[in-house]
């Protein structure tokens, strides 16, 4: 099991409602791709939202998102952590 941080661009003037609910769309179909969304963050002024997973692969936790309707931008696994 990996841990990823993706990257979204292109979400300008982004809510915390608009936020939550992605997230809570991604949370509804997380376990059909065996993907767990641990949190999320957004910067509304550059458009920017980072998620924090972890699951399979990359292509799983893209897959997530592609069907929620928003897919990533980037997809880092995250290797090392203190």
């Amino acid at each position: 099991m990996g841990t990823y941080m993706d990257v979204h661009h292109g979400m300008k003037g982004i809510t915390s409602q608009q936020l939550n609910q992605a997230h809570q769309a991604d949370l509804a179909i997380e376990k059909e791709e065996g993907v767990h969304f641990e949190h999320a963050w957004a910067d509304p002024e550059s458009g920017t939202v980072y998620c924090l997973s972890t699951g399979p692969s990359p292509e799983a936790v893209q897959r997530v998102h592609e069907r929620t309707g928003h897919a990533a931008d980037e997809i880092h696994e995250v290797t090392l952590s203190v």
